[in-house]
């Protein structure tokens, strides 16, 4: 296959794992099936981010961050709370573009296969909880009311959401990645 035609089947694998992102935010969201996060039953686990990190896996960042945004323009569409859904782009955005960190350094330790997974999936988690605590640094107080010394003891408990979120993400997403490549011959 050309570049035009591997460029094409980018763009079109894209489209239609952005389109699975929304679909999923859609169907989750009206049928009740988001799982409250018990401690802080505003947060909601959900498998938006599944699609995103199988965009990533079969394409590359470019793709994995272009299905995040169509996402994130999604559930503003959706729901018309600008702040939720950039801060959920913000939050699969990080995940994706850890994870990408993480393969490649792994590469460039020469690290097998299932050490490279690993650290993989730790950057994609760790960055995002690193980049949500900022995000809900600044989010949490200014645009939410919450005192500054409330936001600061909410980020153990913001940390834990975004680390089981990154890991139920990324587990699913690479699980949909792997059964795609089984079933689909390159």
């Amino acid at each position: 296959m050309g570049a035009t035609g591997r460029n094409t089947v980018r763009l079109t694998g894209t489209a239609i794992l952005a389109a699975l992102a929304i679909v999923f935010d859609y169907t989750l969201k009206f049928s009740g099936l988001k799982i409250p996060f018990p401690w802080m039953p505003f947060l909601k686990f959900d498998f938006t981010g599944v699609p995103i990190v199988t965009a990533l896996l079969m394409f590359d960042l470019t793709s994995g961050t272009v299905t995040s945004i169509v996402a994130a323009l999604g559930i503003i569409a959706r729901s018309g709370d600008l702040i939720g859904g950039a801060m959920k782009g913000i939050a699969e955005i990080s995940t994706v573009t850890g994870l990408a960190g993480g393969r490649n350094l792994s590469h460039r330790l020469g690290l097998g296969p299932g050490s490279s997974r690993i650290l993989s999936y730790l950057a994609g988690v760790a960055l995002r909880i690193i980049i949500m605590s900022g995000w809900n640094m600044i989010v949490l107080p200014r645009y939410y009311g919450v005192p500054f010394n409330v936001a600061v003891g909410m980020l153990p408990l913001l940390a834990l959401f975004n680390g089981m979120q990154g890991a139920l993400t990324v587990v699913f997403g690479t699980l949909l990645h792997e059964a795609y490549v089984r079933r689909v011959p390159r």
